[in-house]
């Protein structure tokens, strides 16, 4: 019952800050009907497991956000760098880095983690290993791209543990 009431929670906020909506009981109506809609349709689909809806991993990973975020905005300014430069110096790049004991929703954290920072692109994730294409070198960093894996796996490690 505790992940029903999280995703009715966590959608019905989602649906008041894209909405806007605060004053107009119609529209509150529409939004608490397609927010239990949406709930008995993840229910039927089977995803309110704990790998759907982790509550455990809500509190701790927003300093994991916030530091994803900081990464970003790092990445962000190398590219927009290299784009403005006279002469880039581009050198695209494969590159594969062991992924730490991750559940099936912690690989895709870490992937998506690296295809959301600028430069940097998930190509193919397998279970011991990620497959990542980079801009330059300075992207190509493999310990910066552990560190973030080894981040994801904290967050869920801490959650597994307590």
């Amino acid at each position: 019952m505790g992940r029903y009431i999280i995703l009715a929670i966590a959608l019905s906020g989602l649906w008041l800050l894209l909405s806007g909506y605060f004053d107009k009981a119609l529209l509150l109506f529409f939004g608490v009907v397609s927010v239990a809609l949406s709930v008995w349709l993840a229910d039927r689909a089977g995803v309110l497991d704990e790998e759907g809806v982790p509550g455990g991993l809500m509190p701790r990973v927003f300093g994991y956000w916030g530091w994803l975020a900081a990464e970003i905005g790092k990445a962000n300014i190398m590219v927009a760098r290299e784009a403005i430069a006279v002469r880039p110096n581009l050198s695209p790049k494969m590159v594969r880095i062991p992924t730490p004991s991750l559940t099936a929703a912690g690989r895709a954290t870490f992937a998506n983690s690296i295809t959301l920072t600028p430069g940097t692109v998930s190509v193919n994730l397998e279970d011991d290993h990620i497959l990542i294409h980079a801009l330059t070198d300075e992207l190509a960093d493999e310990a910066a791209i552990a560190e973030m894996g080894a981040r994801v796996a904290a967050v869920e490690n801490k959650v597994k543990g307590g």
